[in-house]
């Protein structure tokens, strides 16, 4: 969505732009971490519909293979469609991490952590961890998640249960720098919740959370953000656990006039702000490649994170680069222009907000818990 709206901002009607999907639905997935709480609920369109508003067409149909020297994409009917420019944004596929704890799948809860939730609040849980596995990921909403739980208990009255976040980081967010690592270690303390860094778990048996290194950690319950493994996609390079190479252009490392983007890539931080700055990299290089005028500036990562801690939310600003605790910040306000979402991109952001002030509920729908 963000390459289609960067593409017809740019290009305007000198490019012809398609969306291909294996489904008709556009889920706004950040929201979800709400919907266990009941503080949220997932928004999802009609994808047609918005492809129509942000001038390009859709196309029903999963792409399977893609033959880069003919140009050539196949979708799973086996229908082939020519392309000049391919952006592939596949996404990741969610995997089991932890056998034996609750896995929060970032889409639908299917009542996993919502359970968990439900006996936290009755007093039936005295002990819950908050996890999440090694490699390459996201690691926000592990500490919503966390920050969420002690908002409940709060509200409930409950002071005597034990919140844990154990997570592979030497420190909470450090991806965002020393700044906001320090602030958020600083929120975590101030919230009653413990944190055990630079371990990873290993299996959860119902009493105990093994980790490695360490002791095991007492829970009665835990919950752990999935593994990530690249979506794979016949005549696309990719690495051993399916991310796609890509240059500082997002251009796919050895295929002429392909580019790839958001979690498939092997860029290590799965975020949607850094997918919509990979998107603008790649319209920007497509439209140099047809002549346009000026040169297209490399993806240059900024991190952008709205913290939900269940009172007012913080806003967290960094480089994935590490060690940049000078433009690492936390706050209460954003050092953004301030838009509704989670998602920080240039032109998606807007494009939403737009259309939540429009009055045309139909394409959208807002399922919620009551």
């Amino acid at each position: 969505m963000e390459a289609a709206l960067a593409l017809r901002d740019l290009a305007g009607d000198r490019i012809a732009v398609e969306l291909c999907a294996p489904r008709r639905e556009f889920v706004y997935r950040p929201f979800a971490v709400g919907e266990p709480y009941g503080s949220a609920a997932v928004l999802r369109y009609d994808l047609k519909w918005l492809a129509e508003r942000c001038g390009a067409t859709f196309r029903l149909g999963g792409i399977v293979s893609i033959d880069a020297a003919a140009r050539r994409a196949t979708v799973r009917d086996g229908e082939e469609i020519a392309y000049d420019h391919l952006v592939l944004a596949p996404g990741a596929r969610m995997l089991w991490a932890v056998p034996g704890a609750v896995t929060f799948w970032g889409v639908a809860d299917e009542g996993g952590v919502g359970d968990v939730v439900h006996k936290l609040r009755a007093g039936l849980l005295r002990s819950v961890a908050f996890t999440m596995p090694g490699g390459r990921g996201w690691a926000l909403p592990l500490y919503e998640l966390a920050l969420l739980a002690a908002t409940v208990l709060a509200k409930s009255g409950i002071e005597d249960a034990r919140l844990t976040v154990v997570t592979p980081e030497d420190a909470p967010l450090e991806l965002f720098g020393r700044g906001v690592a320090e602030q958020m270690s600083a929120l975590l303390a101030e919230r009653g919740i413990e944190v055990v860094a630079g371990t990873h778990p290993v299996e959860f048996d119902g009493d105990q959370l093994r980790i490695v290194p360490g002791d095991s950690i007492e829970a009665e319950a835990v919950i752990t953000l999935p593994r990530l493994e690249g979506r794979r996609i016949d005549g696309v390079p990719c690495d051993e656990d399916g991310f796609v190479p890509v240059d500082e252009h997002s251009r796919v490392v050895g295929m002429e006039g392909a580019f790839a983007v958001g979690d498939v890539t092997s860029f290590p931080v799965k975020q949607g702000g850094i997918a919509t700055q990979q998107a603008d990299a790649a319209a920007a290089a497509i439209v140099a490649d047809l002549g346009g005028d000026g040169k297209a500036a490399p993806f240059d990562p900024v991190l952008r994170g709205v913290l939900w801690t269940g009172e007012e939310p913080r806003y967290l600003y960094g480089r994935p680069a590490g060690g940049h605790g000078e433009v690492s910040t936390l706050g209460e306000s954003p050092p953004w222009p301030q838009r509704q979402g989670k998602i920080v991109g240039h032109y998606l952001t807007p494009f939403l907000d737009r259309l939540a002030d429009e009055d045309e509920p139909e394409p959208v729908v807002v399922p919620g818990r009551p």
